[in-house]
């Protein structure tokens, strides 16, 4: 999978988000192509090179209905799920990661004496904003511009010093796109995030979601025990500072349909494609 400039990865993002809203069309290559004003050629050649599936398999994976299958076939096996962690070849986050919220103390300073290293690091899908504390990951985010990166960090952290370097917790995430993460069981990665104690419980419970599969708001609130919170859970998503690895681009509307994601619904959508993909072992 190849790594695409921001102007690449604009026309790609539009791309998908005119497949998934004509999806009910069935659109063909020939119509995304009259309609981005770009030859069927390219757009077949740069989509399957960063995607890693053609625009056909994409609306093909991407349906209502496909997506109201997964979720159908969720909502049945639910409780065996969640009760046995959902464990498998497909599992990453809980193997990977462990999730330790900062102290009320250190929460309540916003970074005050701490030292923040921060970079830009690259991935398939985008640049990430990587900060990080001598705790663990504070922060991954998809960023289109290097401007105005440190005001970016002082929005969430305004007290702290920051560095501009690249510790190795950095330098992994970018890898972990093309890694088999089977091989690094004793490596976790350790997050230290800031946020409200229900804000950490429903990270966690995104992190038990499994790669290639969709939860929606409602389930999340259902598995931790506040059913009727729909509202605040999904706020909480929302407010997820962890692009990827805590995935909330897996959480969908109860419609089947997916919604917005803060760092871009084309982005969101390529995840889910590149990751159905990955689990069907299909690439054309």
């Amino acid at each position: 999978m190849q790594m695409l400039s921001s102007r690449q990865f604009a026309v790609i993002a539009n791309v998908i988000e005119y497949l998934y809203e004509h999806l009910d069309q069935q659109p063909s290559l020939d119509d995304v192509a009259s309609h981005m004003n770009l030859s069927s050629g390219y757009i077949q050649r740069q989509f399957q090179e960063w995607v890693g599936i053609s625009p056909k398999k994409f609306v093909q994976y991407m349906s209502l209905q496909q997506a109201k299958y997964y979720l159908l076939q969720k909502r049945s096996l639910l409780e065996t799920a969640l009760n046995t962690g959902l464990s498998g070849t497909g599992r990453l986050h809980d193997l990977f990661i462990q999730l330790e919220g900062m102290t009320p103390g250190e929460y309540k300073q916003q970074g005050e004496g701490v030292i923040l290293n921060y970079s830009v690091e690259t991935s398939p899908f985008g640049e990430l904003l990587v900060v990080s504390s001598e705790k663990g990951i504070c922060s991954i985010r998809f960023i289109e511009t290097h401007e105005n990166i440190e005001d970016l960090i002082k929005q969430y952290f305004p007290k702290a010093q920051l560095k501009n370097q690249s510790p190795i917790w950095h330098q992994q995430i970018a890898e972990w796109f093309e890694q088999d993460f089977s091989e690094h069981l004793q490596q976790k990665l350790p997050l230290n995030l800031a946020g409200t104690p229900f804000q950490l419980q429903v990270w966690e419970a995104l992190l038990t979601i499994p790669e290639g599969q969709l939860r929606t708001y409602q389930d999340i609130a259902e598995q931790i025990g506040k059913p009727k919170a729909v509202r605040a859970v999904a706020t909480a998503i929302g407010q997820n500072p962890i692009a990827y690895l805590i995935p909330c681009h897996r959480v969908i509307r109860a419609t089947g349909m997916v919604g917005e994601y803060h760092w871009q619904k084309g982005r969101k959508l390529a995840l889910l494609a590149w990751e159905m993909s990955k689990q069907h072992g299909e690439t054309v």
